[in-house]
């Protein structure tokens, strides 16, 4: 069997597919993306072709190493992205070819199902409670909200009491057993991070995200010395050698690689291995399309390590298009109890709707993060 195409698509409302295709008529998917960037990944995936047409697609470690290791150049977003959905697509080909899940080609599921999370109350946090009981009514038993809106290096204690009050809300409408994340998403600064981190401390969430960006993993000590609550940190890391200096800290303890940024079937494998060696639990970045959540159930299958499933039905990014829309299966994805099951079709467990694709990537987009700013002009991190 050898590569024939790669075939990208940019489809609504803001993702990247990629089809690879083989002379024996057996094709794969993958979603290689960076939200805001991805015509450019698409460019890059482009690029990496040009070394593997022709070349046998069963040969998945030795194709990211090359892809990986053979520019002098290598890692970050846009690299590790279009990686990403190359090899997850290549790991469709082999689990399709063989009539098997890609999780049986990575030595067997361990569990059956694995619970999941879903987001609510947008870029910014309004109605958090409301959106709470919607998502618990269609089968969920955890959310995660953004914190906070802008907030500066040194602000009012308003904002941080804002944040308060509207987890407090959260956390007495749905009850204690309900699984509260509250992402600060990069949004807050070391001075202000700790105040925050400790002021949320009585609501027992089940993790702080992004307390502080990963390049002020040095700002985690000091953090975790205010809260015993468990952060998580990882979506803007991208490779096993980003994760080791998190890892190696001591102050991490959730990761949250995303398969469609951090090189994906192949790399995050490893990188949640590297984290479990460090009793550090795993919960992958998934605010994305149907093939990244297939991935993910499919790496949850197999890491021990993994407690808990983000996905992206319904969120407020989703406009026009949705989860659901580009399968033709939308059982597999069916949430109850809180749990999803992890797909046993070949490959990756989903059929794509190619027609629906190509119908879309027609209409395209042109996805850009929002650009906020402070009251003093200056720029406020989304």
């Amino acid at each position: 069997m050898k590569i024939t195409r790669l075939e990208t698509f940019l489809v609504p409302p803001r993702w990247c597919f990629l089809k690879i295709e083989t002379d024996e008529g057996i094709a794969g998917w993958g979603e290689p993306v960076v939200e805001g960037r991805a015509a450019t990944v698409a460019a890059a995936v482009a690029e990496l072709a040009d070394y593997l047409v022709g070349k046998d697609p069963f040969l998945i470690e030795d194709h990211w190493t090359v892809m990986y290791r053979g520019g002098f150049y290598r890692g970050g977003a846009v690299h590790l992205s279009a990686i990403a959905g190359i090899d997850q697509a290549l790991w469709d080909i082999k689990g399709r070819a063989l009539g098997v899940p890609v999780h049986q080609l990575l030595g067997g599921r361990l569990r059956e199902r694995i619970r999941v999370y879903s987001w609510v109350g947008g870029d910014r946090p309004d109605d958090a409670v409301a959106g709470a009981r919607a998502v618990a009514e269609r089968g969920f038993s955890a959310v995660k909200m953004n914190g906070t809106e802008e907030l500066q290096y040194v602000d009012s204690h308003r904002g941080i009491d804002a944040v308060v009050a509207r987890v407090a809300a959260v956390r007495e409408a749905m009850g204690p057993e309900f699984g509260i994340g509250v992402d600060f998403h990069g949004r807050v600064h070391r001075p202000m991070a700790k105040v925050l981190a400790k002021e949320l401390d009585p609501f027992k969430l089940m993790f702080i995200e992004e307390p502080v960006l990963s390049e002020h993993d040095e700002a985690l000590k000091e953090i975790a010395n205010h809260t015993a609550t468990p952060i998580a940190l990882g979506e803007r890391l991208y490779s096993r050698w980003d994760f080791k200096r998190i890892l190696q800290g001591g102050y991490v303890d959730i990761v949250q690689p995303d398969p469609c940024h951090a090189g994906g079937i192949t790399e995050t494998r490893k990188i949640a291995s590297m984290a479990e060696a460090y009793d550090v639990a795993l919960a992958l970045h998934c605010p994305l399309g149907p093939i990244a959540l297939a991935v993910c159930l499919q790496l949850d299958a197999v890491c021990y390590n993994a407690f808990i499933q983000e996905q992206s039905l319904g969120i407020h990014y989703n406009q026009g298009s949705d989860l659901l829309d580009y399968i033709t299966d939308r059982s597999v994805f069916a949430y109850r109890d809180g749990f999803v099951q992890i797909p046993d079709g070949p490959g990756l467990g989903i059929e794509i709707d190619e027609e629906a694709v190509r119908r879309q990537a027609a209409i395209g987009h042109r996805w850009r993060n929002p650009v906020w700013r402070h009251a003093d002009g200056s720029f406020a991190e989304w």
